[in-house]
């Protein structure tokens, strides 16, 4: 098979393909006698130094904390595709997985605003705690001091 195609990658950006590396090899699972002599299995890397040319460093250090188990020994980020019988679709669901990863990556985290609770929700939970309470203290035997 030829090199992957670019990644679309959002805010217009494209990662090239040239900076994926591909490996095929036996897939188990489903698939008759095929699975016995073709290589289905797709196994792609990106290698993260590289790509921060084209993605930023941010986002590259966001998948490299975000996805640490997804990363190889040599830091270079892995799918692995194994769920079809056809080479070209494990590739395909392989690519868009990367893309996925890629595309959450490059999104900024939400920034937390602190906020109070509301008066009534506070309310509320003080009532439900006295409500407790009380069928607690009624499961109690009478004082025998009385």
């Amino acid at each position: 098979m030829a090199d992957p195609r670019d990644l679309r990658l959002r805010g217009d950006r494209v990662l090239p393909g040239r900076l994926l590396s591909v490996r095929f090899s036996r897939s188990g699972g489903p698939g008759g006698q095929n699975v016995n002599k073709v290589e289905t299995k797709v196994d792609l890397r990106l290698d993260l130094d590289a790509a921060v040319e084209f993605l930023g460093e941010r986002p590259v250090a966001r998948v490299r904390e975000n996805w640490p188990t997804r990363l190889d020994g040599d830091g270079r980020l892995q799918v692995v595709c194994d769920e079809h019988r056809s080479q070209a679709r494990n590739m395909e669901t392989a690519l868009v997985r990367l893309e996925d990863i890629l595309n959450a990556a490059l999104t900024p985290p939400k920034r937390r605003r602190k906020t109070k609770p509301t008066r009534g929700s506070v309310e509320r939970r003080l009532k439900a705690k006295r409500v407790r309470g009380e069928t607690k203290k009624g499961r109690k035997p009478p004082d025998r001091d009385g």
